[in-house]
């Protein structure tokens, strides 16, 4: 069986980790992408360039404010996942909050509904660590 090719998405990445990240990946081995702005408008399948999906026509002025750093890894799981992680620190690119791996189910997502899901499963998460604390 042929390896699948490993992806990286960047959204919101300031230049300086851009430039980063792309050393850290070719060294891996792992094609990266940086989204433009407006990406947050498309499914992750159109940004992955998937066949059957088309670029979304706004209807209206739209606006999204999502001040974080979103990384979406394709084909990247496990072992291979930490090292990328670990790589990505190592190489000084501060720790990335929001990641996902790329699923078939979440490529029907626009990105800005996938930031919205991360947004909420952190603030889930960052509630039960906290109530955590407290009980202790």
């Amino acid at each position: 069986m042929m390896k699948k090719e490993e992806r990286v998405l960047l959204y919101q990445f300031p230049e300086d980790q851009i430039h980063t990240a792309q050393d850290v990946f070719r060294t891996l081995g792992i094609r990266m992408q940086v989204l433009p702005p407006n990406a947050w408008l498309e499914k992750i399948g159109y940004l992955l360039g998937s066949k059957g999906f088309k670029a979304v026509q706004p209807q209206e002025e739209q606006n999204f404010d999502f001040p974080h750093r979103v990384i979406l890894l394709e084909n990247i799981r496990g072992k291979r996942l930490t090292k990328v992680l670990s790589a990505m620190e190592e190489a000084g690119i501060p720790r990335v909050t929001y990641k996902s791996a790329i699923t078939p189910y979440n490529t029907l997502w626009t990105l800005r509904f996938l930031c919205e899901h991360m947004a909420k499963e952190h603030a889930v998460s960052a509630e039960e660590a906290e109530r955590e604390g407290d009980v202790r």
